[in-house]
């Protein structure tokens, strides 16, 4: 398992964006060099876990439990073959992508160490919105995304470090409750009735995810 590439975006003007000021980073290319790896502060107010990569809708996206986010190039590779064209590392706005590991079957709580110094803990799939879709051009992008179910992950920052492309990538903490990012990502989007299950994840949970799934539990009396 290793990195192919880490991504960093910068903002820049598109049509397609709700962000107030019509900005977005979704565009990320590949570095040439180690990055920077930190949790970057709430969310609201932080942005990136990467230096030098911009998150422009800090309502949705960025904070510490969404400080990175990770997408496998073999499920990159599936989308070429769906959509009948190439997609470079980056292309789905994912700071990280990775040969050999299954993201979106990654445990909520799984542990990746990335190089010598870097540790990263998985805590939820990835949403669609309407940014993604107007950045792929694809139409019905979000409904097919949804479908297809390959969420990619985002992690936290458990300890911070520089990372390259080539790293190595070793899972050092695998939960056993069986909660997988893209079960969660069904959970929250789709198949409502599969919140209950989010709670054996418990706190290594993304906290809006797990507020859902605890309110869900309330409303039926469970």
């Amino acid at each position: 398992m290793k990195l192919l590439s880490v991504n960093l975006g910068s903002p820049r003007p598109v049509p397609y964006t709700d962000q107030p000021q019509g900005v977005t980073g979704i565009d990320k290319r590949p570095a040439d060099g180690p990055v920077r790896v930190a949790a970057p502060g709430p969310k609201g107010v932080g942005g990136s876990g990467l230096a030098g990569d911009a998150v422009c809708e800090l309502r949705h996206h960025g904070g510490d439990d969404q400080a990175v986010y990770a997408y496998a190039r073999e499920d990159l590779d599936d989308w070429e073959r769906e959509l009948g064209r190439s997609l470079a590392n980056g292309c789905f706005g994912e700071n990280l992508t990775t040969d050999g590991l299954e993201v979106s079957g990654a445990l909520i709580g799984e542990r990746w160490r990335i190089g010598s110094q870097v540790v990263l803990e998985v805590t939820s799939g990835r949403i669609p919105c309407r940014t993604f879709q107007g950045h792929t051009g694809e139409r019905g992008w979000v409904k097919r995304f949804t479908r297809k179910g390959a969420t990619g992950a985002y992690l936290r920052v458990i300890e911070p470090g520089e990372i390259r492309a080539g790293d190595p990538i070793e899972i050092v903490h695998r939960p056993g409750h069986g909660v997988t990012a893209a079960l969660e990502f069904r959970a929250v989007t789709t198949e409502r009735e599969l919140l209950p299950r989010l709670l054996a994840a418990s706190e290594a949970l993304h906290p809006e995810s797990l507020a859902a799934a605890r309110k869900y539990v309330s409303r039926q009396g469970g």
